[in-house]
């Protein structure tokens, strides 16, 4: 497997983890409708979030959350309205984003609540 592709799985494992530990149940990992994909869809009581993983190994180039364009964006939101038909799902929804940075000694994770929207 190619050293990105290992990052990311890397990077959805740790994000799916510190989303758990803070109470989040995870409904969907890498949903796809039509060429949009959410990294996970998850649930915290009443809302749905559609989360977007970002994952670098230096902060060169700026900050992973930085590399979400408007095209990604108008894509999450096509295929989070895909996922509501689905689940028929009436509730609240938010997009929120999760920055990792692997650093040679340490990973920095970060969330981003409602991110874009």
């Amino acid at each position: 497997m190619a050293k990105h592709l290992r990052l990311g799985k890397k990077a959805e494992y740790l994000a799916t983890d510190f989303l758990r530990k803070r109470g989040y149940f995870i409904r969907d990992k890498n949903y796809r409708s039509g060429q949009a994909e959410v990294d996970i869809v998850a649930q915290k009581s009443h809302r749905l979030y559609f989360i977007e993983i970002k994952s670098k190994r230096s902060m060169r180039y700026g900050e992973p959350e930085e590399q979400i364009g408007k095209g990604k964006i108008r894509r999450y939101h096509q295929a989070a309205e895909s996922f509501q038909l689905e689940e028929k799902w009436h509730g609240e929804i938010q997009f929120d984003s999760i920055s990792i940075t692997f650093f040679p000694q340490a990973v920095k994770i970060e969330h981003f609540e409602d991110a874009f929207s």
